[in-house]
């Protein structure tokens, strides 16, 4: 698997493009941050022209596809408007859920405040429905996966929001914007608190899994995004201490970045 500091490449054909990418990375251009660094704009110098079908979150690590031309985008933008590609996010959260399996169906409207947000309105926000699992309690902590089965600005993340148990390190929608240390959760921790650096100090929101028909052979595939370091870093520790764990320690393969 190629890697460079702002991606790793999970699939390429004729057609497609799949790509594990960092968090800090936008998809497409954004009006609000025009000379922020961007994938397309990065991955273009290997690829040539690419054609974005769907976004993930600035802030978000993980699966971003591409077409590689105008028949791909077509069929992969048609896919995505009928909602029939499966989409998996892997998240941590602040507290702990009481709920084991829950579905928020909340309207949302991007843009909705003077930050930006995406808000809950139900009078002019979009129909929006994601189904989260609670995996279990991490010392402070809780792992979360989620499955959105609409794609609104930010969806997971308001949505989370709106149950009281927002992402770790979230900017923009948790009050709490404490790194994760690794002396807040381990008894009997013996290194210098005063020097200790973050296992992690960024939105934990990692797009972990989808799948979709490949537009020309319309075969049903699916790519998974290996954790970048830091949140693998937090996960080797939380699933050693508490014995909770989103992926199997078989299936993980740590991005080096």
């Amino acid at each position: 698997m190629k890697r460079n500091n702002d991606y790793s490449v999970i699939y390429s054909d004729d057609d497609i493009v799949v790509f594990n990418k960092r968090s800090g990375l936008l998809i497409a251009a954004d009006r609000y941050d025009p000379d922020a660094p961007r994938l397309d704009v990065v991955a273009e110098k290997e690829f040539g022209k690419l054609f974005a079908v769907h976004r993930i979150d600035k802030d978000t690590s993980g699966l971003v596809i591409y077409a590689k031309n105008a028949e791909a985008h077509k069929s992969l933008s048609k896919q995505f408007e009928e909602r029939s590609v499966e989409k998996t996010y892997h998240c941590l959260v602040n507290g702990h859920p009481t709920w084991d399996n829950l579905k928020v169906s909340l309207p949302l409207q991007p843009d909705g405040d003077d930050r930006h947000r995406t808000v809950v309105n139900k009078r002019f926000g979009k129909p929006s429905k994601t189904d989260f699992e609670n995996l279990g309690n991490c010392g402070p902590f809780s792992w979360i996966i989620a499955h959105p089965h609409t794609g609104r600005t930010h969806q997971i993340r308001a949505h989370l929001q709106t149950t009281g148990f927002p992402i770790v390190c979230d900017p923009l929608y948790s009050g709490n914007q404490h790194p994760v240390l690794l002396s807040d959760f381990k008894r009997k921790y013996n290194g210098d608190t005063l020097n200790e650096r973050p296992l992690l100090n960024r939105l934990a929101l990692h797009a972990y899994s989808i799948s979709i028909n490949h537009p020309k052979t319309n075969e049903r595939m699916s790519f998974n995004a290996p954790y970048p370091r830091d949140m693998e870093a937090v996960r080797k520790q939380l699933a050693k201490l508490f014995k909770v764990n989103p992926i199997k320690d078989s299936d993980s393969n740590n991005e080096e970045d």
